[in-house]
């Protein structure tokens, strides 16, 4: 299915050139949050010192629809520091700036292994079933092909597209974010993380947008492995506002969460 399509993203000199595989479910002519929000992440960890910071906490504000354009990703560091720094970067198009982004990221240290420590880090496994036993389901067709669906794996434990409320799903990207490049950690979480409102609708895709304005990610720790799991909630009130949240996963235990503004409203 997505054989002919190498990836999310293809380098374009100092640009990167979205493929039909970014294309969400709202119109398509517009990018599924998740790759431009891992576009992002790949900016902040590759800030000096690339590797030797990891990201904690990433914030993406949407300016307006991710057009199927390539994009420019600038980021830097606006507050130094030895021990936490924080980041900001903007995602542009060729008429400016597309999302805006901050990160604050944490140097990881091995001055930590001490009881007090090893006690509180106690890895709580998943209370619910794992990838291998978990339902592959497709999760929706927006009408055009290829799309960011399909580039995706989906198994769910709990829920269901088709079952408005909660779900919790296991997610593995079947293509990397860019052609020839492996992605990292945290950039499978953020490609996954914008899903949440996705996999917990509350009201029918065909019927209503529920549309996330922001994404933010807390993580105490990267993803082991290639599968990324969000048991996710979706709250809407009557006037038309909401918001999703996520609990993020792993096989081996809970590692951050998530959350997202939501706009709702008719089609």
């Amino acid at each position: 299915m997505t054989a002919d399509v190498p990836a999310f993203y293809v380098v374009d000199g100092e640009r990167f050139a979205p493929t039909a595989l970014t294309r969400g479910p709202w119109s398509a002519d517009a990018q599924h949050a998740g790759p431009p929000a891992a576009l992002v992440g790949r900016a902040f960890e590759r800030l000096d010192p690339a590797g030797g910071m990891r990201v904690a906490r990433f914030t993406f504000e949407l300016l307006r629809p991710v057009p199927l354009e390539p994009l420019t990703v600038q980021a830097r560091v606006v507050r130094p520091g030895r021990r936490v720094q924080l980041a900001e970067a903007t995602l542009s198009d060729g008429r400016g700036e597309v999302a805006r982004a901050s990160a604050w990221r944490i140097r990881a240290t091995d001055g930590t292994d001490g009881p007090a420590f090893r006690a509180a880090g106690t890895v709580e496994p998943p209370p619910f079933s794992g990838p291998g036993a978990a339902t592959e389901l497709p999760v929706y067709d927006p009408g055009w092909r290829p799309n960011y669906f399909e580039a995706i794996e989906w198994r769910f434990a709990r829920g269901g597209v088709s079952e408005p409320g909660p779900a919790t799903c296991w997610m593995r990207m079947r293509v990397p974010l860019i052609e020839g490049e492996g992605p990292s950690p945290l950039q499978r979480v953020l490609v996954a993380a914008d899903s949440g409102n996705g996999i917990s609708a509350m009201l029918p895709f065909d019927r209503f947008l529920f549309i996330n304005l922001d994404l933010s990610v807390h993580l105490a720790r990267e993803p082991r492995g290639d599968q990324v799991c969000l048991d996710a909630r979706t709250h809407i009130d009557p006037g038309g506002v909401g918001f999703a949240a996520s609990e993020i996963w792993d096989e081996h235990g809970r590692i951050g969460l998530g959350a997202q503004s939501l706009l709702v409203a008719p089609r």
